[in-house]
């Protein structure tokens, strides 16, 4: 079902344009090499952009046990903030025009919910993961469970 939703998606959902996009902010945050960093984060965000259904982005703490990373600290957070300031916010932008307009149609609305989502994880993609729906799942049990043991 989720490759039927993802193929969909492409042509109808406004995948393949979004994701063109996100490929794009990739390509010109490596041509700055100080932007590497976040040329990483995009092409995360673009995979997710290409086929949303069946994987969600994670932090990549949660999925580690807890152990943070550079992306995931402080730097993590500064990242973001510059993320949103140079690129973040026009990419989020996008996903929720074509979100309300898939959403304006009875058949576009689980295109329109996906859009969102990725409306939300296009502000903070450093840190984050792209995993099936199932390791996330997993992972915030662990997290669960972890944070039961320490009797918080």
């Amino acid at each position: 079902m989720a490759l039927l939703l993802n193929v969909l998606w492409l042509v109808f959902g406004g995948g393949f344009i979004l994701g063109l996009s996100w490929l794009l902010a990739a390509v010109l945050f490596a041509v700055s090499i100080i932007g590497l960093p976040w040329a990483r984060a995009a092409l995360n965000m673009a995979w997710l952009a290409f086929a949303p259904f069946g994987r969600v982005p994670i932090s990549r703490a949660m999925l580690n046990d807890g152990r943070g990373d550079l992306g995931t600290g402080t730097l993590g957070m500064i990242g973001n903030v510059v993320w949103i300031v140079l690129a973040g916010f026009w990419l989020a932008v996008g996903h929720v025009v074509v979100g309300v307009a898939n959403c304006l149609t009875i058949i576009g609305i689980p295109f329109g919910l996906a859009n969102f989502r990725m409306a939300s994880a296009a502000l903070f993609p450093v840190g984050m993961a792209i995993v099936p729906k199932a390791v996330a799942e997993a992972a915030a049990k662990r997290a669960a469970m972890r944070t039961l043991d320490a009797g918080v």
